[in-house]
């Protein structure tokens, strides 16, 4: 199976502007990303999808291998369909652009789902450790069957303990995505959903068109960077890991 990673990098963030570039630990965001897919060793081809040339020429830099797109994609998502237009592939997963500690193993995990032919999009998720995390919006949960296929995402609590019983388990779901091409293409072209625009989370569209997302539970726990304490957070992190190593 010939299996390429894209990472999607838009320049413009409403809540911190410029922030691929920004610098952790000497080393800008999205080469930490790219870096961190590549030592993984586990794709065939990984390429960066930009909507700036400052990033673009930042990520011939290091060496990476870049696409520039449109700069009126609305997510992500469309943005890697764009890119994945010109490459002939298997399987292509969508490491977000602000995850520069993806490790090898979550990964592994999430391209083995598709051992399984009927699996055409899969996508991660962890077990919630701290309780005030659970009710914070900004950390979306997931809900499954017994198949471990996706019923619901939300930003709201779910499921909702009436009872107060304590032994309910949470989980968030990670932001990054395989999927076969086919399947890609498929989700872009599909209208944006109701639930869609409601909860402002680009995953329920296919739920709403009555596709399965297979989740593959993770311990890792993701760190997507869209703050200034986050970047803060992330910068401790790579200074420490880099003492280490």
């Amino acid at each position: 199976m010939h299996i390429t990673a894209i990472i999607p990098s838009r320049y413009s963030s409403t809540r911190l502007p410029n922030k691929p570039l920004r610098l952790i630990a000497g080393k800008s965001l999205i080469q930490r990303v790219y870096e961190a897919v590549l030592s993984t060793k586990l794709f065939d081809r990984i390429v960066i999808a930009t909507d700036h040339e400052e990033i673009f020429k930042h990520a011939l830099s290091f060496r990476a291998e870049v696409m520039m797109t449109s700069v009126a994609h609305q997510s992500g998502t469309d943005r890697i369909e764009e890119c994945a237009k010109a490459i002939k592939t298997d399987l292509i997963v969508n490491v977000q652009g602000d995850e520069p500690f993806i490790t090898k193993e979550p990964l592994k995990k999430l391209i083995a789902a598709f051992a399984c032919p009927q699996v055409n999009i899969a996508s991660m998720m962890h077990l919630f450790e701290k309780t005030d995390d659970i009710n914070n919006p900004n950390f979306v949960k997931v809900i499954t069957d017994k198949n471990s296929d996706a019923i619901y995402f939300s930003r709201s609590v779910i499921p909702f303990d009436r009872d107060s019983s304590g032994d309910t388990a949470y989980f968030k779901h990670i932001g990054v995505y395989a999927f076969r091409p086919e399947m890609l293409a498929l989700f872009v072209a599909l209208p944006v959903s109701r639930l869609e625009q409601i909860e402002k989370l680009e995953q329920l569209r296919l739920i709403e068109n009555g596709h399965k997302i297979k989740m593959v539970l993770t311990e890792y726990k993701g760190i997507g960077i869209d703050t200034i304490d986050d970047l803060e957070r992330a910068i401790l992190i790579a200074e420490k890991s880099d003492e280490t190593n």
